[in-house]
């Protein structure tokens, strides 16, 4: 809106915009790579200590070498939305307008397809930066519906992994599971959950084991891709997700599966039931899951 081409100064456009004059000569300063670098063993130490707080979180890194002060961790964890699992007292409440729904899987007995979908945000670091990857996991059989990967937590990006499920899966589950975090407690996330005819549950507040499978698959995918790949970029983490899903729903073996593929579980029950509940499910069952396979394993 400010131009050195009008015929008003710069002190006077900025005075009409009440718009400090320092802002014009601002130049964000970037991530630098020291950051970077502890943000990215900051992950890899959550994932294969889910249960370690800030406090932890120092001591491990001080053990390493790395002198780190307990606010810097604290700030870093938040952004990057990690929290460490274990009980903890009800400290704070969601923000204004968000909508909170009762857990609704205690007891509840998963014997087929559909019955319950789970969705969660992940960090996941790149070599020049970093991006959050959401997916949509079908909890009997594991499998995969919808993801997406975005430079922010919002709740757009959540919606188009929804949609992908939706077109995936040919239908919808009964309950949609998910923890409290703004996105999935926002009007935009619960107006589109309700309105596909889902039932909402959310976890209980400090309690990430209420959606254990889809905390499962960020150890999964993360150990068995994006740690071994080092992405540097957005567009490289989208590629390399996609021929993972693809090996991961279609031709990983699964140990709590007896050793099937969450697409053999997910398609071969649906086989078992009325036509109705497979309309749309045809095409992608019939995707190889050997094909699958080698074409992750080609990719290196």
């Amino acid at each position: 809106m400010i131009s050195h081409k009008c015929s008003l100064s710069l002190r006077a456009q900025c005075r009409l915009l009440e718009l400090p004059r320092s802002d014009l000569y601002y130049e964000p300063v970037g991530v630098s790579a020291e950051e970077l670098a502890l943000r990215g063993r900051l992950d890899r130490l959550y994932t294969a200590h889910p249960y370690y707080g800030v406090r932890r979180m120092v001591a491990a890194l001080g053990s390493e070498g790395l002198v780190v002060n307990a606010k810097r961790v604290r700030r870093l964890m938040r952004e990057m939305g990690l929290e460490a699992v274990y009980p903890k007292p009800r400290l704070s409440l969601p923000g204004a307008g968000a909508a909170v729904y009762p857990y609704l899987l205690r007891g509840l007995d998963i014997d087929c397809p559909n019955v319950v979908w789970a969705v969660d945000i992940t960090y996941v670091p790149l070599r020049g930066g970093w991006a959050y990857l959401v997916a949509i996991l079908e909890w009997f059989s594991r499998y995969v519906l919808g993801w997406e990967v975005s430079a922010s937590l919002e709740t757009a990006p959540c919606l188009r992994a929804l949609e992908q499920a939706v077109a995936v899966a040919g239908t919808v589950a009964k309950i949609m599971n998910s923890d409290q975090g703004s996105q999935f407690t926002s009007q935009e996330w619960i107006g589109a959950v309700e309105d596909l005819g889902m039932k909402v549950s959310h976890d209980g507040r400090g309690r990430a084991l209420d959606n254990v499978m889809v905390e499962r698959l960020w150890r999964t995918v993360k150990y068995e891709d994006i740690y071994l790949r080092d992405y540097g970029s957005p567009v490289e983490l989208r590629q390399g997700l996609g021929r993972y899903f693809g090996f991961y729903n279609e031709a990983r073996p699964h140990q709590a599966l007896d050793y099937r593929t969450p697409g053999e579980v997910m398609f071969g029950a649906l086989r078992n039931e009325p036509e109705g509940a497979r309309k749309g499910l045809t095409a992608l069952a019939s995707f190889g899951s050997i094909r699958a396979g080698k074409a992750y394993l080609k990719s290196g």
